[in-house]
């Protein structure tokens, strides 16, 4: 795999999907110098403990150092994943992350491996559920695959938190930081204070942590306030709490014990209501002081684990882990058609608002060892179970717009790692046998859609999931690979469920909830010699009945349709002969197809809330003495969009963001900008859906600055 890189880490390792983006050294290559080199970095979320150059995966990891660097940027973990990954979408900068995608297919977010997906009925929410402070490192698998079990059709995005201190004592980080606008309005001014704390004696260990965040309202390019998703929900004027706790106990040998458990808790201030823009003249949507109706968005994520692991049991790895999680999200109200109800005064103008309330319960299960007598072939087995309840109600007047949802899944697997010839040639493959039962009861739609009194049931589906690959390596640093693999996820059911408005639906024969099932197919290459690493990748993704959101009645609900997509990700990453002097550019192209007609062949373009546009991305980092910088640039391509809308098509936009940091010896200054040239433009998602609302033509934030200082001990 070559030498130990820093910032963002890509390995190419054959099947279920492969490289893109090769961004190394980010800011840490001086610090390297000093430190071990290591080949073997484990990627938790791979599930095995061998090493991320042994698996059949496509794998970056963002490591502390440039998470902390990208979120002292742009403030979050969704925000530093788009950034740096090229063919994923650029963010809504909003808290809900409908239409972001990876490859074209939404991600399944986790924390530790706890999902933090709720596919059932998707809040969108999953981007912020912990305090990047709290994040160690992210691990971002792509592609198809069925690693995880349900919802990782674009990949796994796994949020690992702050490991277990090494050495006996005490030892901790704080940090401290405040933003504001260009314009330094009132306003707009924001801070964010955090802290960690962790001891060790002996066996025995502890970690606890919080941070509070104050979000202002943001401002764009042109000096005026962005609209505000009165929906959907803000992160702008918004207040964050996120705790978080580790204990663990060593066990004797290599087996260890631990608890781990966080609770995050967004709500926005409610402090602002939507102004109108014209999408006819170009002028976004803005915002003004005044109280939002109801209940102000909100989005609560708690979650604990107990994990028991053991790296030696009877000559191999053992891991286990039961977690139980829960969300609540709270999205804002209106008078919208569908909670109109005659039998509900006053009909016509009736305000509502609804909020997801999911929780999740599950175990995982897997040991590992090399095959006694052939050590050239390392085996897994393992078991998951998961269960979750998701329903979607109505608070201001009691309705059930969801009804209950119950998931289950149980789930064996087997995985086969051959290396031959000193590794030059590998093989890997397996299956997972998911068997889910999905359980909603008889229920009634709202008044708007009939009602429709609808037959419950508990429809039952089971599939064999396999990948296989190969990588060759003729010479060191010069590998060629080839990969398949099949994902697995649910429709969003919640909206398929509560759109119904036919007679006579009964659950247990009501095609629209069966699984999606993706096929992952890739091909490509890499070279690292010398200061060059430098990649190539083409894939190919399909299913035969793909989820498709689209806006019906001003509510994007969930059709059933053959999807294919393909793409292109080239990359290279340099060492300059300016000492500490790291350039990186990525590119990422994107093609999605959909089946409009039903008749089995793909014949108009996936949308702008189903795709992302194709990219750019070009950045240069230093890193000398007490000094780190980074400037780093995205390049969003105009797109059109074969039969659709010709309204929603994307003119692109280019951001600079900029960072730089220095070592006082007691701590850290940190300076940053995000949309460093203060850049006037409309976000991707409202640029490509909804061509004739003027409420959510919004425009992206405009310069921000953030000044930070930050210390461990």
């Amino acid at each position: 795999m070559g030498r130990r890189q820093y910032g963002i880490r890509r390995g190419v390792f054959a099947s279920i999907t492969v490289p893109a983006l090769f961004a190394t050294a980010f800011a840490q290559e001086e610090q390297a110098k000093d430190q071990p080199v290591t080949d073997e970095i484990i990627v938790t979320a791979a599930r095995t403990s061998l090493p991320a150059n042994a698996l059949p995966l496509t794998i970056d990891i963002i490591d502390a150092e440039a998470l902390a660097q990208q979120a002292a940027i742009s403030g979050s973990v969704i925000d530093a994943i788009s950034t740096l990954t090229p063919s994923f979408s650029p963010t809504r900068q909003k808290l809900s992350g409908a239409g972001e995608s990876l490859r074209g297919r939404a991600p399944l977010f986790a924390i530790n491996g706890i999902p933090q997906t709720t596919p059932l009925r998707d809040g969108s929410r999953d981007g912020f559920t912990i305090d990047p402070f709290f994040v160690d490192r992210v691990e971002i698998i792509f592609g198809s695959n069925a690693l995880q079990g349900i919802g990782g059709a674009g990949g796994i995005i796994n949020q690992v938190t702050a490991g277990a201190p090494s050495e006996d004592g005490w030892s901790g980080r704080v940090l401290l930081q405040g933003t504001a606008d260009t314009g330094f309005n009132d306003d707009g001014l924001g801070w964010k204070a955090a802290a960690l704390s962790s001891w060790r004696g002996g066996a025995f260990d502890a970690t606890v942590g919080a941070a509070f965040e104050e979000r202002g309202a943001f401002y764009d390019g042109d000096g005026r306030i962005v609209g505000v998703d009165g929906t959907q929900g803000e992160i702008q004027d918004s207040d964050s709490l996120s705790l978080y706790g580790r204990v663990g106990a060593d066990l004797g040998g290599d087996a260890r014990l631990e608890v781990i458990g966080s609770r995050f808790n967004l709500e926005g201030n409610g402090g602002f209501v939507t102004v109108a823009g014209n999408r006819l003249t170009g002028l976004p949507t803005s915002a003004v002081r005044g109280d939002q109706p109801g209940e102000p968005p909100a989005n609560l994520a708690e979650s604990m684990q107990v994990t028991l692991t053991d790296a030696s049991l009877a000559g191999g790895d053992f891991v286990s882990q039961v977690f139980w999680s829960r969300t609540r999200d709270t999205f804002g109200g209106g008078v919208f058609p569908d909670f109109q109800d005659p039998a509900l005064p006053p009909f016509g103008s009736l305000f509502d608002q609804s909020e997801n309330r999911s929780r999740k319960l599950g175990a995982k299960l897997s040991y590992e060892r090399a095959v006694p007598g052939f050590e050239a072939l390392t085996a897994t087995l393992g078991f998951d179970a998961l269960f979750d309840r998701t329903s979607q109600v109505l608070i201001a007047t009691g309705r059930v717009w969801v009804p209950q949802t119950d998931f289950r899944s149980l789930a064996p697997f087997g995985q086969l790692n051959l290396g031959l010839f000193d590794g030059r040639l590998r093989f890997a493959g397996g299956a997972r046998w998911e068997n889910v039962e999905i359980a909603i009861p008889d229920y009634t739609t709202l008044a708007f859609y009939g009602p429709q009194a609808v037959a419950g049931g508990s429809p039952r589906f089971n599939d064999a999931l396999l990948n296989g690959g190969v990588i060759f390596e003729p010479v060191e640093g010069v590998r060629y690979y080839a990969s398949y693999a099949e994902g697995y996820t649910v429709p969003d059911v919640g909206r398929i469920t509560r759109a119904v408005s036919v007679p006579n639906i009964d659950i247990d024969t009501f095609l629209d909830i069966s699984p999606i099932v993706s096929n992952n197919i890739e091909v490509g290459a890499e070279v690292k010699k010398g200061p060059i690493d430098a990649s190539i990748a083409y894939f190919w993704s399909s299913s035969d009945r793909g989820q498709l959101l689209v806006l019906i009645n001003d509510v994007f609900e969930v059709q059933r349709q053959r999807v294919e997509i393909e793409g292109l990700e080239i990359n290279i990453n340099a060492q300059t002969p300016v000492r500490g002097l790291t350039l990186s550019a990525g590119y990422a192209m994107l093609e999605g197809e959909t089946d409009n007609d039903g008749d089995g062949v793909v014949d108009i373009d996936l949308d702008g809330a189903n795709i992302s546009p194709d990219r750019i991305n070009a950045a240069a980092s230093f890193a000398r003495g007490p000094v780190v910088a980074r400037l780093q640039s995205q390049f969003y391509l105009a797109r059109d969009f074969f039969g659709a809308d010709l309204r929603n098509s994307f003119e692109g936009y280019t951001l600079v963001d900029a960072t730089i940091r220095y070592d006082t010896g007691f701590g850290g200054l940190t300076l940053s900008a995000a949309n460093l040239l203060d850049a006037q433009y409309i976000s991707y998602n409202s640029d490509t859906v909804r061509p004739t609302d003027n409420l959510r033509f919004f425009a992206g934030r405009g310069r921000a600055i953030t000044l930070g200082w930050d210390i461990s001990f």
